[in-house]
């Protein structure tokens, strides 16, 4: 029998209030492998969550944040021990690789001790006065209840860059996690709670972390429309970003969106070809192209391009694909049924698109175990020309688009050319040609000889364009959009000073 799982609210784990539930499945082996059975909330059950940490953010706010940062030490070394643990079930849950899932988890991890280390450099900053016998202070403050909507991508590393700088700022937390990955979810908040007990003992306080399961459109909806949510971060589709948007404007909360992306990797004529072609193996198939940094377009110097195609699609072919949990495998599944038909449906697109050529993949993979899972053939188009629906729109899933360019100016323009603007890389051994592509290039990530993946959480993380509206997940900025200033200022002259007008 599956087993079954509950939300969190309030400190108590609990079903749906409608009692209604929902099934988590193996992507690589879907009849075989149910994981398990999770709660279909309702409005209810995110009011009722809301309630909880409005309440909480009352007493966790005065909790000293270093205080709060000890206690995301000790997640973090509950994480550790659980690593292996967690990315299994990971892989279980959505597929990508365990290596890969690993490393999920680990920056989870290198998360959860940055943030702990920032509970003791929440600093300030302080300016002389204008006036005599005056001084001006600025302190950081919690905002109050946070609200999360989390992809299923990354489900262990997104959840924590929100909700762990958000915590150690002495936030409270409406966790709503992807359908396609509850457990990871599941297994996270059940590590945040169990520190928090740990540390704050007969202290501990309910309510500060809360998740509710269920859908985006019944739970996400409820969430962004409720007038105690305080805040609202996101990561996933512009589209739906941009619905967020527009609900949560409405009562002015703060919102932070981290959307789509259609990311390029330039290959320059004097590169190092080899290197060049390990990164685009990795950033164009590792989670089997569903990431928001995924590499999906490559941009290669006419020079090198028919040598470069040649070797990149003999690399291709000889990917593995496979149950990521299982040895040697370098490719997993989509993550569900309805990602792998959105992935096909573009590949027909490429296919009627004039003169895009397609060189490798193109097709569903159900060869012997792969029949039991979402799989999809790695697929390259070549002849890819700016413009094409192939090149301009987010995929999210294993597709790559080449596309030739005459020079340099000519492949940033090639780049800049979309809509979104989160990572990119050039492959170059000209260093004049590496920093203007640093000026140039019009994206809030660019590597420089590596792929368009591999973001460290101490770094600020986001895009430009419409890959979001101008916050950074990650590093120290992030610690800015969970806190408001209040300025303060100290009068100890005994009479009334009016600043600009009594002292000019």
């Amino acid at each position: 029998m599956a087993e079954k799982f509950n939300n969190l609210i309030n400190g108590v784990w609990k079903d749906s209030k409608s009692g209604k539930t929902f099934e988590n499945r193996n992507p690589a082996k879907w009849e075989e492998d149910l994981i398990g059975i999770f709660p279909s909330s309702d409005k209810d059950d995110v009011y009722e969550a809301v309630a909880a940490a409005k309440a909480a953010f009352e007493k966790w706010r005065l909790v000293p944040a270093p205080k709060r940062g000890d206690i995301l030490k000790l997640v973090g070394d509950k994480m550790h021990e659980r690593k292996d643990e967690i990315a299994y079930e990971m892989t279980r849950e959505m597929g990508k690789v365990f290596a890969e899932t690993k490393g999920d988890v680990q920056e989870g991890i290198d998360t959860a001790y940055y943030a702990a280390s920032e509970g003791r450099r929440l600093f300030g900053f302080n300016a002389p006065s204008e006036l005599p016998n005056k001084m001006n202070l600025s302190f950081r403050v919690p905002i109050g209840v946070g609200g999360f909507i989390t992809p299923w991508n990354f489900p262990m590393a997104i959840p924590t860059w929100k909700m762990f700088p958000a915590l150690v700022c002495g936030n409270t937390c409406v966790f709503k996690p992807a359908e396609l990955t509850p457990k990871t979810a599941t297994i996270l908040v059940e590590i945040i709670d169990a520190a928090m007990r740990e540390e704050l003992g007969k202290d501990y306080i309910p309510g500060v972390i809360n998740i509710v399961h269920g859908k985006g459109r019944i739970v996400g909806e409820a969430m962004i429309a409720h007038t105690d949510v305080d805040l609202i971060s996101f990561t996933g589709s512009t589209e739906v970003g941009k619905r967020i948007n527009e609900v949560a404007g409405g009562s002015l909360k703060r919102v932070s969106l981290e959307l789509g992306g259609k990311n390029a990797q330039i290959v320059m004529n004097d590169a190092d070809q080899e290197l060049a072609l390990e990164a685009v193996l990795w950033g164009a198939f590792g989670t089997t192209g569903q990431r928001c940094t995924a590499t999906s377009r490559l941009i290669l110097h006419k020079d090198i391009y028919d040598e470069f195609i040649a070797k990149l699609v003999a690399r291709v072919n000889k990917l593995k694909l496979g149950y990521g949990n299982d040895k040697g495998v370098d490719v997993g599944p989509c993550v569900s049924e309805s990602q792998r038909e959105t992935v096909n449906d573009y590949v027909k697109i490429g296919k009627e698109e004039d003169k895009a050529t397609l060189a490798a993949g193109g097709d569903y993979a159900k060869e012997g175990e792969l029949s039991k899972g979402w799989f999809y053939k790695p697929t390259i188009f070549t002849d890819v020309k700016p413009g094409m629906r192939i090149e301009q729109e987010e995929i999210f899933g294993p597709v790559l688009s080449v596309i030739k360019c005459n020079d340099l100016t000519d492949a940033i323009n090639i780049l800049n050319g979309t809509a979104y603007g989160l990572s990119s890389s050039i492959f170059t051994k000209n260093i004049n040609d590496a920093f203007t592509a640093i000026r140039d290039i019009k994206a809030g990530i660019t590597y420089i000889n590596g792929a368009t993946i591999g973001a460290e959480a101490h770094m600020p993380f986001g895009g430009v364009k419409q890959t979001g509206n101008g916050h950074r997940e990650g590093g120290w900025t992030v610690y800015d959009f969970y806190t408001e200033w209040k300025a303060v200022y100290v009068d100890y002259s005994g009479k009334l000073q009016r600043a600009q007008i009594d002292n000019y």
